[in-house]
């Protein structure tokens, strides 16, 4: 509580602010969350029947057959990969649309048609084939020039690939999605051109793109690196009824990962982990060759072994869930602080918050946030925020007047 000021008292204002959805709001969106659990298990179970239909096919090894490995493999990777990724979309494909399209719109969380979601499937389609068989062919590569340290080559390998595809996204990649335009004249524009200007983001690139066209999202955020870094906005912050101290405190937030660099602290981490899960599935991939019946597969660097290779690191990214969920949680965090500390609009944050509730519940136990929300809970972060607020409070300051708030989605 902050000297002068008797009245504030940060864990009641925090409960106002949670209490501005109803209890029906409240268990809808428990029931979201909790089912969102368990897509993790249900998803990766998906993807390892896929990769058994694969195996069972005989498809890549018969490629790889006519082609042969070579010195290199490179041939084969460019002949096996693109055949894998296609086949494996298209058997997840049923999947995809429950878990990304069908389900999100029982919950009311898009308003997109299932025409519109094929579109941007369609579209990912073409981009994640490009974009895997680039690298999955540098990732064999290294296997071949490399046996015994190739999980070392290709995790340095995937983390450049990670920060090209971060500079190459606001200008190829997102622009394929959305429509990304000026943000007119007007208070925001100016509000995030003097925050962009106070805290050394570039202030030349503030878009507003068409985001609920896939999502009912509250969001923005500040993308790219280096010279593509821009701020965007979603045109569903307005819809919400954003006000200006909503604007600062999300994009605030959204600030402090470009500043931080959370994009290459993110890259570093993930190169490390990479490396250790590549240095596991070289272990497993036997075992998990003969369980999935991959006889005609010779080695793992063999590209008809993909599915094989896919289905290890699948299981690993499930077992890794809670580490990897508390590195990006932590950046979340920071953001947070970066924005109360930087713009100190903590009841603009707080209420932004708040609308985002109805996709992840805003009060889990510890254990469940622990091992499965990448963002901190919408509790501890309205109680952060306020918690700035009480040290921070001028003695002359009045609560927030408090009303009933829309949900909406991430930021």
């Amino acid at each position: 509580m902050a000297a002068g000021s008797t009245t504030f008292d940060a864990a009641a204002e925090t409960a106002k602010y949670l209490a501005a959805l109803p209890p029906e709001a409240h268990e809808k969106a428990t029931a979201y969350t909790q089912g969102g659990h368990w897509l993790l298990l249900w998803g990766t179970l998906v993807a390892i029947l896929v990769s058994w239909i694969i195996v069972k096919s005989g498809v890549l090894t018969r490629i790889r057959g006519k082609i042969g490995l070579g010195a290199l493999g490179i041939p084969a990777a460019l002949a096996v990969i693109p055949v894998w990724f296609v086949m494996d979309t298209l058997l997840s494909l049923p999947w995809g649309i429950y878990s990304r399209w069908w389900r999100q719109t029982q919950y009311g969380l898009t308003s997109q048609t299932l025409g519109g979601w094929f579109e941007d499937w369609g579209k990912g389609l073409v981009v994640g084939l490009i974009m895997n068989l680039i690298l999955l062919t540098l990732i064999y590569l290294v296997m071949r020039l490399s046996p015994r340290r190739w999980w070392l080559w290709g995790g340095l390998v995937s983390s450049a690939f990670l920060i090209f595809a971060i500079v190459i996204a606001p200008v190829v990649i997102e622009p394929m999605f959305n429509k990304y335009t000026p943000a007119p004249a007007g208070e925001v524009r100016e509000t995030v051109v003097a925050m962009a200007n106070a805290n050394g983001v570039p202030s030349d690139k503030i878009f507003i793109y068409d985001g609920s066209k896939q999502s009912n999202a509250y969001t923005a955020n500040v993308s790219g690196m280096f010279g593509s870094a821009r701020v965007a906005m979603s045109d569903t912050m307005f819809k919400k009824g954003a006000d200006i101290a909503e604007v600062r405190g999300v994009v605030g937030h959204e600030m402090g990962h470009y500043v931080h660099m959370h994009s290459l602290w993110f890259a570093g981490a993930f190169s490390l982990l990479t490396m250790l899960g590549f240095w596991l599935t070289g272990r497993l991939f036997p075992l998990a060759a003969r369980l999935l019946g991959a006889n005609g597969v010779e080695s793992i660097s063999d590209p008809a072994g993909l599915p094989v290779l896919m289905t290890v690191l699948a299981v690993l990214g499930l077992l890794a869930t809670p580490l990897t969920n508390t590195l990006i949680r932590t950046a979340e965090a920071d953001a947070d602080n970066f924005s109360l500390q930087r713009v100190n609009e903590p009841d603009g944050l707080a209420k932004a918050l708040v609308k985002t509730i109805e996709y992840r519940a805003a009060t889990p136990g510890a254990v469940e946030e622990f091992i499965f929300y990448d963002h901190p809970s919408v509790g501890w972060r309205v109680r952060n925020a306020m918690n700035w607020k009480a040290a921070h409070r001028k003695p002359d300051a009045v609560n927030v007047d408090l009303t009933p708030v829309a949900p909406a989605a991430d930021q």
